[in-house]
């Protein structure tokens, strides 16, 4: 399959014959989305022009601000880095939207309210035009150039696409990968240095909110009614699924397009992960990360999946459980 791949998977439909809503707060979240939608054609003034050194993210972003790799590098060079990693992370944010996509149009079959089928519907609709709006911005900018899919992203939505349980799919996503894209969203609405991109990354929030909602109205009882073997299997499918989201999120392709060799992106990332484990981080980065585990800790604890079994995984990965 040209510029793509197939995933083999199995799905049970649930046609209700009782449209009745029977779920209030599910309804008022569906009534809710209804009123912001947003188009990205005409909603985003695409005509700003990029204003400053031609750069998109903030510098403090880049895993070698602030070291000697950086120090090395010309002006023209940083901001060629800063467009390259930033063409990583809005096409591994590409990727993930359509995963979404795919995978809510899975959830409006698989789900059994009247009321769950409704939003689902709805959020097929957001994360297509969060494919889009991302899409857009990649032409306008970067000249739609994409990194190909990363390792990550796609064992995680081959994964979830491939499960039949609407529960897990809505733990790999709702929970855990929204949880993850709030954060990233937020602080690249905050730092980005291109106008657009903050009014693309702002559009998208609004709806990403709305995302984990779903979890958190949905998830609470079937963990709370889930056997024990039950619970132990979302227990541990949330934390792979933190596993892999928090991991593999290094712009290797860009470093290298620019030429670092083997032994200078050994050095990087092990004075990335030393610079996190210290705390020595850049203030976003800090932002970031104690939004992100705060946003996981209140959100694992809300619908029940937060327990003494997985905690040391989740301070494996540096959750502690006092970030919330």
């Amino acid at each position: 399959m040209a510029n793509g791949h197939q995933v083999e998977t199995h799905n049970t439909a649930h046609f209700r014959h009782d449209y009745a809503s029977d779920q209030g707060d599910l309804r008022r979240l569906y009534e809710q989305a209804k009123i912001d939608q947003w188009n990205a054609a005409r909603d985003i003034d695409w005509s700003v022009p990029l204003e400053g050194d031609g750069g998109l993210i903030s510098d403090d972003l880049g895993d070698i601000h602030g070291t000697r790799f950086w120090d090395a590098l010309s002006e023209n060079d940083r901001i060629e880095l800063n467009r390259r990693v930033s063409r990583w992370r809005l096409s591994t944010l590409v990727q993930g939207e359509h995963g979404a996509m795919l995978l809510c149009s899975q959830l409006v079959e698989n789900v059994q309210g009247q009321d769950a089928k409704l939003f689902q519907a709805t959020q097929v609709a957001d994360e297509a035009r969060h494919n889009e709006v991302l899409q857009r911005y990649l032409d306008l900018r970067l000249d739609g150039e994409i990194y190909p899919v990363g390792g990550n992203v796609r064992e995680i939505f081959d994964t979830l696409l491939g499960t039949s349980s609407w529960h897990l799919k809505t733990i790999g996503l709702q929970l855990v990968a929204e949880t993850f894209a709030v954060s990233l969203f937020r602080m690249l609405a905050e730092s980005s240095k291109d106008a657009v991109l903050r009014q693309v990354c702002r559009r998208i929030l609004q709806d990403e909110a709305r995302h984990m909602g779903f979890a958190m109205l949905s998830l609470p009882a079937i963990v709370g009614e889930a056997t024990e073997a039950e619970h132990r299997e979302m227990e541990d499918f949330a934390v792979w699924a933190l596993s892999r989201t928090l991991s593999g999120i290094f712009p290797l392709a860009a470093y290298q397009e620019m030429g670092f060799s083997k032994a200078d992106l050994d050095e990087i990332k092990r004075y990335r992960r030393e610079r996190a484990a210290g705390g020595d981080e850049t203030a976003f980065r800090k932002y970031f990360r104690r939004d992100l585990h705060g946003g996981l800790v209140r959100n694992l604890r809300k619908v029940g999946l937060l327990t003494e079994r997985i905690t040391p995984g989740l301070e494996s990965f540096g959750i502690s459980l006092a970030a919330a």
